[in-house]
């Protein structure tokens, strides 16, 4: 039992020798996220490039690999997915704004399915504390319909303010990862 608390120390010592590291990026990470958030429509707009850049090259590496496939069967699999890649990758590319439109769609259903699903799950089971459960879904929820109801301002907006909030949480808690690394007793 020794020898895995040993192993443990041993990684917590390296993990604390790299405590301004993680501070670093996580200041970089809420500055990151508060300019996506300051430029929501800009963030979108980006992203909404990266993905389409990301599915056309992917597409390429699909269409190689369809060629160097010596399964018909696979070979048709894979051939429709490069195609189906490329051709989405060339629409985002092409009209960033619809595919923030599609995008924003898509995220918003996604709220609501999951945020009904959370909130049944969790007033069917009630397992300890399933009200916390029950309201987050029901938030969920709410932001879905509330994105569904302002879709024509939101596509133009919503995706580069959610990401601006995950890079704000992200730093938060990686500046906060960095404060507990460094206050633990050292050797």
């Amino acid at each position: 039992m020794s020898k895995i608390s040993d192993v443990f120390a041993a990684a917590i010592d390296e993990i604390r020798k790299s405590w301004g590291w993680f501070l670093a990026l996580g200041i970089l990470l809420t500055i990151l996220g508060a300019v996506c958030i300051a430029k929501a429509q800009t963030a979108t707009a980006f992203s909404i490039l990266v993905l389409g850049r990301v599915l056309v090259i992917s597409g390429v590496f699909w269409l190689v690999s369809a060629f160097l496939t010596f399964n018909w069967s696979l070979f048709f699999l894979c051939l429709l997915n490069a195609l189906l890649r490329g051709a989405v990758g060339y629409l985002l590319i092409r009209h960033p704004g619809a595919g923030a439109e599609g995008v924003t769609m898509v995220l918003a259903v996604l709220f609501i399915v999951g945020g009904l699903f959370r909130t049944t799950a969790a007033s069917v089971i009630k397992f300890p504390w399933w009200g916390g459960t029950v309201l987050a879904g029901l938030v969920s929820v709410g932001l879905g319909i509330f994105v569904i109801a302002n879709w024509g301002v939101a596509s133009t907006v919503f995706i580069g303010i959610v990401i601006g909030v995950d890079l704000l949480f992200d730093g938060g808690a990686l500046v906060a990862f960095a404060a507990a690394i460094r206050s633990l007793p050292g050797e």
